[in-house]
Parts: structure tokens; sequence; C-alpha cells
């Protein structure tokens, strides 16, 4: 299926949009999982994001669709454990080069 048509138009249904969305989320939550050693101020400090910004956006997309969910719930759903379980499993102190890159990359947030 091609996902415009000759005049640039979006075709793709959306259940399909949907259903390939949540696949990609799955397979980002299933590759985070595979790679614990990257820390969240590493992702912060690279990308912009972390875990438990993944967290909050599951959270907000809950809301909107009046699913009853708190955050530790939604931290449970993208850590694949109890938040607090993963801290104490693979969760490391930051280091003052990893701190330092972070705060020079937040200044404007």
């Amino acid at each position: 299926m091609a996902l415009t048509d000759p005049n640039g138009e979006d075709n793709m249904d959306k259940q399909t949009q949907i259903e390939l969305e949540a696949a990609a989320f799955r397979t980002l939550l299933a590759h985070l999982d595979k790679r614990k050693d990257a820390q969240n101020i590493d992702l912060m400090n690279l990308a912009g994001f972390c875990r438990n910004c993944l967290s909050k956006w599951y959270l907000a997309a809950a809301e909107e669709q009046g699913v009853e969910m708190n955050y530790d719930q939604a931290r449970e759903r993208v850590y694949g454990m109890p938040y607090d379980e993963w801290k104490a499993k693979y969760q490391q102190e930051a280091t003052p080069e990893q701190k330092a890159a972070f705060e020079k990359s937040h200044k404007h947030d």
C-alpha cells in the first residue's frame, strides 16, 4: 500500500496508522528494555527525552482516552516493572559529566 497517492494525499486508513504506530511503540519499549545500560540521563542528553518522558506521554494518552491510570502505572508499562525495582536494579548515579551535559542541554527549557 502506498502512503500517498499521485496528488501527495495520505491514503493510509486511520486503523492501519494506529496499528503501525502501536507496533513501533512496542518495538521502542522492547529496545529500551534490552538496553538497560542506556541511562535516562544519557537519553535526555542525546535525544531530549527518556523513559520517564515516555511514561508521561503514555499517561497523557490514557487520560485523553478516559482510561484511569496513574503515573506509577504508566511507568510500569514503559519500564516493564515497577519503577523502584528498575531503579534499584539498573539506574546508576549520574557522573559529573552527564550532569553538566544535562544542565547545558536543558538551559533553555
